[in-house]
């Protein structure tokens, strides 16, 4: 079986053989970039991008929010988002004004479509909330917003095909 790679890779002037130094990268988990532009509430920290390993299309990172803490109001810009739960309770708060809610818990993802509105809120009064974050470019994109939420959101459950009433 033969591979038909569209970047050539030859040896180095060094000898060192294709892929060596560009190929896969391990980040250890105690070794991500806190320098990151973050919203108030959260701290983000990156594994994965431009800066660090060269990442074109993607960054990845986690987040962490304190117990009973939320972040301001903001969106990523044209950037798509993928956030999964690892430890403690989501919420989540979208819209113009905020006027839409949905939970998560450990083993869920969260999607957010570029340019939507929202608001991380830790839903829990005594446990951290730990997630991964992964979007769809190699930079970091937080832009803050000032808006004024709403007192009651709607909470709204994932409708899709297999669950065409709502799922939690």
């Amino acid at each position: 079986m033969s591979h038909d790679h569209t970047t050539p890779h030859e040896h180095s002037a060094d000898g060192d053989a294709p892929w060596k130094h560009d190929g896969v990268r391990v980040v250890p988990g105690n070794q991500l970039d806190g320098n990151v532009p973050s919203t108030p509430g959260m701290d983000r920290k990156a594994a994965i991008n431009f800066a660090r390993v060269g990442a074109q299309k993607l960054w990845a990172g986690t987040v962490t929010i304190h117990a009973n803490a939320k972040t301001g109001a903001h969106h990523h810009g044209p950037l798509e988002s993928v956030i999964y739960v690892v430890k403690g309770r989501a919420r989540m708060r979208w819209g113009e004004q905020l006027e839409f809610t949905a939970e998560a818990g450990p083993g869920d993802f969260i999607y957010v479509p570029p340019f939507v509105p929202h608001q991380e809120i830790n839903a829990s009064a005594t446990e951290v909330l730990e997630c991964v974050l992964c979007r769809s470019d190699g930079q970091a994109v937080a832009v803050n917003l000032d808006i004024e939420p709403v007192e009651k959101p709607e909470q709204v459950l994932w409708v899709d095909p297999t669950h065409p009433t709502g799922g939690v």
